[in-house]
């Protein structure tokens, strides 16, 4: 497979064509509304205030004297208000009557104030939204260790998510990478940090800190994408545990061979699950509950705990599937598995799992 991106000669992911500081962001969960429509909020009310003005200027015109023909129109009035609230003052109209000059003080210069107010707070809000935004770009980079990232926020990136949070893995410790800002949005809408852009540029990846993360999660929307994230990710990072999801089962070994720890087939995945289904529609609906986090019964990796040391697999209060010790996985009715040991994990079914990271 030819994959394109991919450097044959240097054995290694090609430079992207423009590696610039904005074309790949890093994007942060906001709470709030984004910078942009607060800027419009401002500059609606500045037009609101400007149009209070105006209508005030054009109620009490008879106030008021213009050095060029001693009238003030609607567009003289309108010209009077935009000059008076910038506190330009050509002083071309003026007022001159009693009640337009009350008007002009009790009114008009608070109006004016509002409109100043409005106009500088929009520049420092502007201002301290790139500050802070730098600032915790910055603290975000120097903090960050043994982090999470999903390439692909699809549909198995989502659940992939949704699935490490209900394991208790913080959203401040996973991060999204994609190359839609939709679907970025999306991420941070749900509170996770977000990069948008290719994965299969070194660029994008260390705008995640992928060097930095423990694990991560491959969920491309296409095998050939998948073996090039795989790839450049195994070379920025030689510890991480990687897993990816591929559509087809032959690019399976491929996806091995370019550094995935485990791969996951979702096409036969799925079919196996639609057989079983089709064959025994409990066993489906079982499995089904299985690999879906939270809805009744729960497999689970967990460590053995000081009580459960030296006994058998069958005597835990959960059903052990498989005893995982060291790199080796057992089966639970094995010899070699009983009795275990401090450093074992197990695999088992049980319906209220114990919130908690992920093990090691």
């Amino acid at each position: 497979m030819r994959l394109p991106g991919w450097d044959a000669a240097a054995g290694r992911a090609a430079p992207p064509p423009d590696a610039s500081a904005g074309t790949y962001r890093v994007h942060f969960p906001r709470p709030a509304a984004g910078p942009l429509r607060q800027v419009a909020r401002r500059l609606a009310l500045a037009l609101l205030v400007m149009a209070i003005t105006v209508v005030i200027v054009y109620l009490g015109r008879g106030g008021y004297h213009d050095n060029a023909d001693d009238s003030v129109s609607f567009l003289d009035a309108l010209y009077y208000s935009t000059v008076t609230l910038s506190t330009t003052g050509y002083g071309d109209i003026v007022p001159y009557s009693t009640g337009a000059r009350l008007a002009n003080t009790f009114l008009v210069t608070p109006l004016r104030v509002i409109f100043l107010i409005i106009l500088v707070g929009t520049t420092l809000e502007v201002l301290t939204e790139r500050t802070r935004e730098q600032y915790r770009l910055k603290r975000w980079r120097s903090t960050l260790r043994d982090h999470v990232v999903i390439v692909g926020y699809g549909t198995k990136g989502r659940s992939a998510a949704r699935t490490l949070v209900g394991r208790g893995v913080p959203r401040n410790r996973i991060v999204v990478v994609d190359p839609d800002p939709k679907v970025v949005q999306a991420a941070t809408d749900e509170g996770f940090v977000a990069v948008t852009g290719d994965a299969t540029r070194n660029d994008v990846l260390l705008r995640a800190e992928v060097e930095r993360a423990k694990e991560i999660v491959i969920a491309a929307q296409r095998d050939d994408t998948a073996v090039l994230v795989t790839l450049t990710a195994r070379q920025l990072n030689k510890r991480a545990y990687v897993v990816a999801s591929v559509r087809e089962e032959e690019n399976a070994p491929l996806l091995r061979q370019s550094g995935a720890d485990a791969v996951i087939t979702s096409s036969g995945a799925a079919g196996r699950l639609l057989g079983l289904s089709m064959l025994s529609p409990s066993v489906g609906r079982v499995m089904d509950d299985l690999i879906t986090y939270g809805s009744g019964l729960d497999l689970i990796e967990r460590p053995v705990e000081p009580s459960e040391v030296g006994k058998a697999p069958r005597e835990l209060r959960d059903l052990v599937v498989s005893v995982k010790r060291g790199q080796r996985l057992l089966d639970h009715d094995e010899p070699e598995a009983a009795p275990l040991r401090a450093t074992d994990h197990v695999i088992a079914i049980c319906r209220d799992s114990p919130a908690g990271p992920p093990p090691a």
